[in-house]
């Protein structure tokens, strides 16, 4: 199960809308260096490069629940 921590007073939240959950996480200094580094190269958020190399893991693990990405 996933807690949803609300946010707002209550107030609906942008990630309820477009069905993203907002997380937060830490790193090691050197491996966010390195996302970071990533994200510059590809023009992209460090969001983006987290949210990119988490699907390919989850995708890698369980193929079968990739997503399609045409919807």
């Amino acid at each position: 199960m996933v807690k949803v921590k609300k946010r707002g007073g209550g107030k609906r939240s942008k990630g309820k809308k477009d069905g993203m959950i907002r997380a937060s996480s830490s790193y090691p200094r050197e491996l966010y260096e390195m996302l970071e580094e990533i994200a510059r190269e590809k023009k992209v958020s460090i969001a983006w490069v987290m949210r990119d190399a988490a699907e390919k893991y989850v995708n890698e693990r369980w193929p079968l629940f990739e997503r399609n990405k045409e919807s």
